[in-house]
């Protein structure tokens, strides 16, 4: 829904209308679901702009064009997976012999892609501590094709400096590729301070029921977008006109449900902070949090993502196991809590060396904090902190 002569919409109108209109045909205010695999062509050689839905299908548009009006950029890009973007990330700009910088405290599957996948395949990785910008720097080789980032990251909730990182990539004519899974739109643009592709696993917050696996791109160049969609169209790995619809659905109250994640967030990292059984806190919104300022500068909300080191195994199981509200279930991002230990759930893949050098060890537990009401999740873990 858009009119030339009006402002632009700001985020909270953004998620309800951005990229949509009503149906042409009937008047229908939702984008209908296109359940279809192929499309009656009037003539020979001529088709009306769709051809086969594997290339085209008019729900997972109206998705693409939601997420690319949202991370304000140009074009926006649906997969069936997270990690089929990433994929299609990495195979669209990298050849074998190229050579990839990515940050060490990823999500535990993009970097077993890239290790036991695409490896194997003639490209090469390098994982640092992106913490530090001049790490990015030293770690380019001028066979570097792009360096991939998350932040906050998964499950540390460190940061990088993205428009250091941006200044870094651009002077050496490296793509920025940001995963803003943790963050969201209503909380961090990458691409407005330099990225040149956002990445998300749409089935966390942007759908936000836990009802849908799916990932979303956004870029701003039209011919990155262009290079991107043939590799999409050639590997197949698309988005269903369901699952578009659904997390279309979902995006529609991402504004309101981002707020009550980061209100309950801010406020479970402030209890846990204070409670006597938890030794450390992971959470940018802490004063506490020795990127705090950085998460000021380049976020407005800091999610309800938390992680609390138990520093010890056993611990870690009693917190996990005595919860009544917070369900133990890897991912992230839906309006119920969720509780795991990364090391033996998300991040198990990682090799356990590297896991703990970085202190992803079996003492680490991860909260994704819901929209319950926030002093019902607080009793809850008091209580399973109470079992210790």
């Amino acid at each position: 829904m858009s009119h030339d002569n009006h402002p632009p919409l700001r985020p909270a109108s953004r998620v309800i209308h951005a990229g949509q209109s009503p149906e042409p045909v009937t008047g229908a205010v939702m984008p209908p679901i296109f359940q279809t695999s192929t499309y009656v062509q009037p003539r020979l050689g001529e088709h009306t702009g769709y051809e086969y839905a594997r290339v085209q299908n008019p729900t997972r548009e109206a998705l693409e064009r939601s997420i690319a009006a949202l991370e304000e950029g140009d074009h926006g890009l649906a997969f069936a997976s997270g990690m089929a973007a990433i994929e299609c990330i990495i195979t669209t700009v990298c050849s074998a012999g190229d050579h990839v910088v990515c940050e060490e405290n990823v999500y535990g599957g993009t970097m077993r892609l890239m290790i036991r996948v695409l490896s194997r395949l003639g490209l090469h990785f390098d994982f640092v501590d992106t913490r530090d910008p001049e790490a990015i720097r030293g770690a380019l080789r001028p066979e570097t094709r792009l360096v991939f980032l998350e932040t906050p990251s998964n499950p540390l909730m460190r940061l990088t400096d993205l428009l250091a990182a941006a200044s870094i990539t651009r002077e050496a004519g490296v793509l920025l590729c940001v995963d803003n899974t943790f963050a969201t739109p209503m909380n961090q643009r990458p691409l407005s301070m330099g990225a040149d592709i956002v990445v998300h696993s749409a089935t966390k917050y942007l759908n936000g029921h836990s009802d849908v696996v799916g990932g979303l791109l956004a870029v701003r160049d039209d011919e990155l977008a262009s290079q991107l969609a043939f590799v999409r169209k050639c590997s197949g790995g698309v988005a269903g006109p369901m699952d578009s619809w659904l997390v279309l659905r979902g995006i529609k109250t991402l504004h309101v449900r981002m707020k009550e994640h980061n209100h309950n967030g801010l406020a479970v990292a402030r209890f846990l902070e204070g409670h006597p059984r938890v030794p450390v806190v992971h959470y940018p919104g802490l004063e506490s949090h020795p990127q705090h300022e950085l998460a000021r500068a380049q976020m407005s909300g800091y999610t309800g993502m938390i992680s609390l080191d138990m520093q010890s195994p056993e611990r870690a199981r009693t917190v996990v196991e005595g919860t009544r509200i917070f369900a133990l279930a890897e991912s992230l991002g839906g309006v119920e809590s969720l509780i795991s230990v990364p090391a033996l759930m998300t991040h198990a893949s990682v090799p356990e060396e590297r896991r703990e050098r970085m202190g992803v060890t079996e003492g680490l537990v991860r909260l994704s904090v819901g929209i319950e009401d926030v002093d019902d999740l607080i009793e809850d873990l008091d209580a399973a902190l109470k079992r210790i």
